[in-house]
């Protein structure tokens, strides 16, 4: 017999009314639009399967543009820097947050095609660490220890991350939240909601959806800043909108999305991710989640040139920017 639970941290406002918090089966995160499972009989079609796009990825020289130095460490003005896959820099009003850490190789194992503009050692005074889930190209323990050793960060995550991170970071202090919650922070001019996203979690075989995924929304004196986290393409996106009606900017994952079968549930490809962007009526797309890390069948530089055939088919509602690893972006 099932155990069924809704959970949600009860210290937490939820902007979104009547919601009973997550759904919570058996002690596993279920999306209750899209019913998650991992196949091993996909993986094992994907694993056997010829890939289509092999000579186009072998043949593939183009890399993402890395703007070295920490200059952009000394600004003071708002600004957004982007440091690979999905690990931003944000700047509001003094306050320094971080998306996802991720400074090298996955779990130093999978290759890193971009570099990072500055050391890991350089961040100082970073206030938050906002963690989307617990997959490891987005939640690295090398990474937040090596983060941790320099700044005094609280990290804001959904809900039962903290058994992941905080063995890793003794002393952390930390924040879950259940979709459609707003962390407790002192600043007055600062809010931040942990918002849906369609994916899953896991870190190994056995633990698939014991954590919380979900993306967030970053508010500061009338600049709205939204961070997919990992998503496949959903409802979700179009609710998001109507919840936070004048979103500046959206960070939107545009790699990993072949082959279909496999990866279409749980990220966005080029096209769906603009459709995503125009579902949340935002001003401008940042995207992400490509160039970084080799995870799909597609070649590292497809997305960039699918995205700017779209910005010249003027197919894109919006601004497109196509930031550089280590471009300051002015807000």
């Amino acid at each position: 017999m099932s155990k069924i639970n809704y959970i949600k941290n009860e210290e937490l406002k939820t902007i979104l009314p009547d919601w009973p918090g997550n759904l919570y089966i058996n002690n596993r995160f279920v999306d209750p639009n899209k019913r998650f499972s991992t196949s091993f009989k996909n993986f094992l079609r994907w694993q056997f399967s010829k890939n289509e796009k092999k000579a186009l990825k072998k043949n593939d020289t183009w890399r993402l543009p890395t703007i070295k130095g920490n200059e952009f460490l000394h600004r003071t003005d708002n600004c957004i820097v982007w440091l690979g896959h999905a690990s931003f820099f944000i700047q509001l009003n003094g306050v320094r947050l971080m998306t996802d850490p991720v400074f090298g190789r996955i779990s130093g194992v999978v290759p890193r095609y971009s570099e990072m503009p500055c050391l890991p050692s350089d961040f100082n005074n970073i206030d938050y660490v906002l963690l989307s889930h617990a997959h490891r190209d987005h939640c690295d323990k090398s990474s937040l220890q090596q983060l941790a050793a320099h700044n005094n960060f609280e990290l804001l995550t959904g809900l039962k991350n903290s058994s992941i991170v905080q063995p890793w970071v003794k002393g952390l202090s930390t924040q879950e939240a259940g979709w459609y919650q707003q962390y407790n922070l002192p600043q007055a001019n600062l809010k931040i909601t942990f918002l849906p996203t369609q994916h899953w979690s896991n870190r190994y075989g056995w633990d698939t959806n014991v954590t919380l995924w979900g993306s967030f929304m970053v508010e500061a004196d009338g600049l709205n800043i939204f961070f997919g986290g990992d998503s496949g393409y959903s409802n979700y996106t179009k609710q998001i909108g109507e919840l936070f009606p004048n979103i500046d900017i959206a960070m939107i994952g545009v790699g990993a999305y072949t082959p279909d079968y496999m990866m279409q549930n749980v990220h966005t490809n080029p096209q769906e991710a603009v459709q995503a962007f125009h579902d949340l009526r935002a001003k401008t797309l940042i995207p992400m989640h490509y160039g970084t890390f080799d995870l799909a069948d597609e070649p590292l530089s497809e997305p960039y040139h699918l995205l700017k055939k779209m910005e010249q088919n003027k197919s894109i509602n919006g601004a497109l920017r196509l930031l550089q690893v280590g471009e300051v972006m002015s807000l």
